[in-house]
């Protein structure tokens, strides 16, 4: 069973904050968290990222960046990340993580989740959907109760 699950993608403050929030919605049994491969360390949530969840009634709020290391690699059951490129970049850093990295577009026909960073509204707001839809898969394919 994946009790704790960790949220990858570049600079932690766009798609994985936002994807963390959403699995924690929909599965509120879980561990969930998030890190970066280059995060911005220390900084909240992206402004535009921020302001898309909360036209969803969705609070990024308290979210601060952080680098993603390789005790958090061993420390967590399940690692999702937004693109194939990121199951690679961790897998160079910890090769024995291989088995339990997956794109968190996984259930949607293994797709990647494009990064908005520095994007327009439209943009952010089509990466906010295919983060919800992915995080409903998740929790459903996980078997875990839905909030």
């Amino acid at each position: 069973m994946f009790n704790k699950i960790l949220v990858v993608c570049v600079g932690n403050i766009c798609r994985s904050p936002t994807a963390e929030r959403l699995l924690r919605q929909y599965a509120p049994s879980l561990t969930v968290d998030s890190a970066g491969l280059g995060a911005l360390v220390g900084k909240s949530a992206d402004a535009s990222a921020v302001s898309e969840a909360q036209a969803h009634q969705l609070s990024l709020e308290g979210h601060t960046a952080r680098q993603i290391t390789r005790q958090m690699c061993q420390e967590y059951d399940l690692i999702l990340v937004m693109e194939k490129r990121h199951i690679s970049a961790l897998c160079n850093m910890v090769p024995e993580m291989r088995g339990k990295v997956m794109l968190f577009g996984h259930w949607d026909n293994e797709r990647e989740i494009p990064d908005p960073y520095r994007k327009s509204r439209d943009a952010f707001a089509a990466v906010y959907a295919l983060l919800d839809q992915s995080a409903r898969q998740w929790a459903q394919a996980l078997n875990v109760q839905q909030g």
